[in-house]
């Protein structure tokens, strides 16, 4: 079995970092090609020495561009390698431009698609990652779901049930074999931001629905200021580039909020298992919260991570400052004890296993 691992995201190479493990450890032929769909693949070389993974093969450097420009491009190298490296397979993970273009790729080419993540729905078709995981799981050969939910979902579209494979999230995989890491390399983390343990509350946003919109921004903003006020406790928020380039557009400050840099994967990690609770527009944290026993408030309107809404570890808060601030007032009135539905950290090998089995 010769294996393509196409991912171009930061979460796409935390959460694929189990895979890539497997593939070392069985010594697997198997390369990895890199789109730089966020950032050039330097720039990510640090998640690669941090995760200890070996580099990737290929490196298209492809950067920001409209979803056109971007996927095109992508599309137009990927298929090039692809006919050149001749794989059986190529493997995918979640829903950015990089996993439609690596899976249009592949199928134009009659090279069977994985699809790691599958089956997850907003049903929000406004949002451009809902069109990428839809049209993905409609081009693959092996569909990876996270549950049985999601299993649902694909086989009310019809999918086959024999390409679905119930395997758990990638992400729970990583958050275990990377919190130990984490704990050993980043040792003063909550010291140098001045901070104690579970008496902080962490913030993501960066969403273009959220960040790119002044009125939603400015909701969100306000909200956090809110939590500051009512609690006294620090709002830790590592901010993004384009949402501190939006933030400076629309002139609006953030009273008692502490903006610090972005953070690198290991310590942000640290920085969420340490948090009294976190506040977030992002699929992946909502997962990862979960799996850390962290009350999580979700900065959206819909979600399409149901599981964690459904044990208890979420609540979807949209970005209205009072709605945010009562739901935070709801999840800490609430007992960590809710139960991780993601699976049991054996995604990585399950998904190597399954591949090995079928392409023999």
């Amino acid at each position: 079995m010769k294996l393509a691992i196409i991912l171009g995201t930061r979460p796409e190479i935390i959460k694929m970092c189990s895979v890539i493990r497997e593939c070392v450890r069985l010594n697997l032929d198997y390369f990895i090609l890199h789109t730089g769909q966020h950032y050039t693949y330097n720039m990510d070389k640090i998640f690669f020495e941090q995760l200890e993974l070996p580099e990737a093969k290929y490196n298209l450097n492809v950067g920001s561009a409209g979803h056109g420009i971007q996927t095109g491009k992508m599309l137009m190298y990927i298929e090039k390698i692809l006919q050149k490296e001749k794989p059986e397979v190529v493997l995918v993970e979640g829903d950015t431009n990089t996993v439609l273009a690596g899976a249009l790729a592949a199928a134009k080419l009659h090279i069977k698609v994985g699809h790691v993540e599958a089956g997850l729905r907003s049903y929000d078709v406004t949002m451009p990652e809902e069109i990428n995981r839809v049209l993905t799981d409609h081009c693959s050969d092996y569909l990876f779901t996270p549950t049985k939910r999601s299993r649902q979902i694909l086989l009310g579209e019809t999918i086959p049930s024999e390409k679905i494979f119930v395997t758990g999230n990638p992400i729970v995989d990583a958050v275990h074999q990377n919190l130990g890491i984490s704990e050993e390399r980043i040792c003063n983390l909550l010291s140098d931001i001045k901070v104690i343990p579970k008496e902080y509350f962490l913030v993501t946003a960066h969403r273009q629905e959220n960040v790119d919109v002044k009125e939603r921004l400015e909701s969100i903003i306000k909200g956090l200021e809110l939590i500051a006020s009512e609690f006294g406790l620090p709002v830790i928020y590592p901010i993004h580039p384009r949402t501190k380039k939006m933030l400076d557009y629309f002139g609006l400050e953030a009273k008692n909020i502490k903006l610090i840099e972005p953070l690198d994967y290991l310590s942000f990690l640290q920085l969420q298992s340490k948090a009294k609770l976190v506040l977030t527009d992002s699929g992946g944290v909502q997962e990862e919260t979960c799996i850390l026993n962290v009350p999580c408030i979700t900065l959206r309107d819909n979600t399409e991570r149901p599981e964690t809404l459904e044990v208890g570890s979420n609540i979807l808060a949209g970005t209205k400052p009072e709605k945010i601030l009562e739901c935070v007032k709801i999840m800490l009135n609430k007992k960590n004890a809710w139960e991780n539905p993601f699976g049991d950290g054996m995604t990585g090998k399950k998904i190597v296993n399954i591949l090995m089995e079928e392409l023999k």
